[in-house]
């Protein structure tokens, strides 16, 4: 589980191909000691899970795989050398909830149909961007205004939503942290419904 909070951007260094999953090799600014062979680690929304491991403290590297399922619906399948990753280590036990429960498992590909600038005389604090995307087909049901949606991996607050397309607004601290910075319009983006809206509208279909 994670809360959707970025720890640190990683660097894709290799991506190799095999069979029906692919390895990629991620350098970030962990210390390789507090990272376990087998831990989850959020790689710009996806859960997976570390199987090697090296480097030192500040400047590591770790390796994961990825299976046929996490290439057909999440952006990982279009990594390679130099892709920028939001990361997250997983939550435990006593840590600052500070975004929502986020668990990793990517329903699909959101598109970004625009960017919007805003500068500090609108906001009266500084400069954010205003962010347009268009759900997954079958998942616009889940998102409501004011509720929460992860984006590769970032925990965000939907602003207001219209049909498919709903929209996020991002503080410039957020732009500076995360791989948001660079975001254009035709981007695609990991997309995590709320574990709360998915579990109430499985509710309401059973009744």
């Amino acid at each position: 589980m994670f809360t959707g909070i970025v720890t640190a951007i990683g660097r894709i260094v290799a991506a190799q191909d095999r069979a029906d999953q692919r390895r990629l090799t991620i350098a970030c600014p962990y210390d390789p000691d507090t990272v376990a062979i087998g831990a989850s680690i959020a790689c710009s929304g996806p859960c997976l899970t570390v199987v090697e491991k090296g480097g030192i403290a500040g400047d590591m590297w770790f390796s994961v795989d990825a299976a046929a399922e996490t290439l057909a619906r999440t952006t990982v399948g279009s990594w390679g050398e130099g892709t920028r990753v939001n990361l997250e280590r997983s939550l435990k036990i006593g840590d600052e909830l500070g975004g929502h429960i986020v668990s990793g498992h990517v329903d699909g590909m959101a598109e970004i149909v625009a960017r919007t600038e805003v500068t500090p005389e609108e906001t009266g604090w500084g400069a954010t961007a205003r962010f347009d995307l268009r759900a997954p087909a079958g998942f616009s049901r889940f998102v409501a205004e004011k509720g929460s949606v992860a984006l590769d991996g970032c925990s965000l607050t939907v602003n207001s939503v219209d049909g498919d397309v709903f929209s996020v607004l991002l503080i410039p601290h957020t732009l500076e942290v995360t791989t948001f910075g660079a975001r254009r319009a035709g981007d695609l983006v990991n997309f995590e419904v709320d574990l709360m809206a998915r579990y109430a509208a499985r509710l309401m279909e059973a009744r």
